[in-house]
């Protein structure tokens, strides 16, 4: 005869009620006391250049939010490929970030034959931080005032027009491409390790031509050092509101840098989802916004499965330009 359980004898009960206390508490969630530690945030890029300013303003406000020290780590070289590497090695744990970009997230897998990440599949995103528009500018001694001009007499050289960028696969490397490209002028990418020696290479007209950072450039084409022609973005800027962009001037480019974050791939979702409510509310504070804003740079608010879908249409988008101009970078 079958015995019920209430039936069982009083022995057996607490029996089975010791052993199931002496069983082990289930696992802590992985962002059960998560940040517990100081967070890595790899910036990929130089010193002082616009992912440099914005990965020490994004990194301090999310410090403030997660309770735990954000600590900015440079690790420039090889067109972001250096510092993307220790992102794509380093454990998926939360505790080390990267700064996501056109170059290292869209562009350099179709200019390098030998990386040693895959981006598409090493890297989770978290979501966007700014887009970071360009504007042309050329030598004060171009008898140019605005891009048509400028096209002019860039076909009236004998020669390929030069045009500088701070690396293969960065934004201006990039627009001079598409510029290249669509307006079929032979053209030579001359790349640089320090963006003042291209800065003055192009007053001195060593140079024809730069597709540089806003910020990097503000002060002197306000003072006539250099002449800016166009700008690269959909919309004008601030800083020079009464400059029209390329496609307002006839050419049919939109071509602006951008800067994310990211973590290794294999990061728990409770860990991302975390990294991504932060990054969103620190893009959102006014104050945060303004000094984006300040730097030439737009602050956008774009969350991880977005931000995952852009990265890809970029890197679609950019190899088309790449192959059809024929652009390496080893």
């Amino acid at each position: 005869m079958t015995m019920r359980p209430t039936e069982l004898p009083r022995r057996a009960v607490l029996g089975l009620a010791a052993a199931m206390l002496a069983r082990p508490a289930p696992a802590q969630s992985p962002a059960g006391d998560y940040p517990n530690r100081p967070i890595r945030w790899i910036n990929p890029g130089p010193a002082g250049g616009a992912g440099d300013v914005l990965s020490r303003l994004v990194a301090d406000r999310m410090s403030a939010r997660l309770g735990q020290p954000v600590v900015v780590d440079s690790r420039p070289g090889a067109g972001t490929n250096i510092g993307m590497t220790v992102v794509a090695r380093a454990a998926p744990d939360g505790y080390t970030v990267g700064l996501a970009s056109i170059a290292a997230n869209a562009a350099n897998k179709w200019l390098y034959r030998n990386m040693q990440f895959d981006p598409e599949k090493d890297f989770a995103a978290v979501g966007m931080i700014a887009l970071v528009p360009n504007i042309v500018v050329i030598p004060p001694a171009i008898p140019a005032q605005n891009l048509q001009q400028f096209i002019a007499w860039a076909r009236g050289q004998n020669r390929p027009i030069n045009f500088g960028s701070v690396g293969a696969g960065s934004s201006q490397h990039l627009a001079g491409s598409q510029f290249q490209m669509i307006t079929g002028l032979p053209m030579q990418h001359l790349p640089y390790t320090n963006s003042g020696q291209m800065n003055t290479d192009l007053i001195e007209g060593r140079i024809d031509m730069l597709f540089q950072s806003i910020s990097a450039v503000t002060q002197m084409a306000q003072t006539g050092r250099m002449r800016p022609v166009a700008v690269s973005g959909a919309e004008r800027v601030a800083a020079f509101p009464d400059l029209p962009t390329m496609r307002e001037q006839g050419v049919e480019i939109v071509s602006t840098g951008w800067f994310g974050l990211c973590t290794p791939a294999g990061v728990p979702d409770a860990i991302l989802n975390r990294l991504e409510a932060d990054l969103l509310a620190s893009i959102e504070e006014p104050a945060l916004r303004e000094r984006i804003l300040a730097g030439g740079s737009i602050p956008v608010r774009m969350g991880r499965a977005d931000f995952a879908r852009f990265m890809q249409e970029e890197s679609d988008r950019w190899k088309v330009v790449i192959q059809a101009v024929g652009a390496t970078a080893d």
